[in-house]
């Protein structure tokens, strides 16, 4: 994959991302509801990342976006040290060429800087290869959720210290 990048979202990305993200969530057969799939967000990602400790960074190709991952401060959390990579999802072409770990070095870069100590993530138990990428770059299952993201049909729950 030349031409790689990855970038901050802008505006005139919404449309292409919310379509993104929507494509992925069906292709892995996620559940709709208590899922990513159901943010009011999906459709104004960068209104909704437009805020202090918060980003959200695309991968673009050729001008396309072919994916994005997201920080944000973790939800119905009471210490305000613990962020979470939120929305990270890749079309397939892009997939198994090393973006992803990338993309989650930027990420996670970025939550240093921004004074987080811990990282949190919500997936599927299914969706071994993200969960595989996820371990590599140092998170650990947990029991159970912690926060509050309202995403109750992500059955799988992981952390990492930064």
């Amino acid at each position: 994959m030349s031409n790689v990048k990855i970038r901050l979202l802008e505006p005139k990305d919404d449309k292409a991302l919310a379509s993104l993200i929507r494509s992925v969530l069906v292709e892995m057969g996620v559940p709709k509801v208590g899922t990513a799939y159901e943010d009011e967000s999906l459709d104004r990602m960068y209104d909704t990342y437009n805020y202090s400790g918060m980003r959200y960074y695309v991968v673009e190709e050729k001008g396309e976006i072919v994916g994005g991952a997201g920080i944000a401060p973790l939800q119905g959390e009471t210490s305000d040290d613990i962020c979470e990579l939120q929305k990270m999802y890749f079309l397939p072409v892009t997939r198994g060429k090393g973006i992803g770990y990338k993309m989650i070095q930027t990420c996670l870069s970025y939550a240093k800087e921004q004074g987080y100590t811990k990282c949190y993530l919500e997936t599927m138990p299914y969706m071994q290869a993200a969960r595989k990428l996820y371990q590599k770059v140092g998170f650990v299952s947990l029991e159970k959720p912690i926060g509050n993201t309202g995403h109750y049909s992500c059955q799988a729950w992981m952390i990492k210290e930064l």
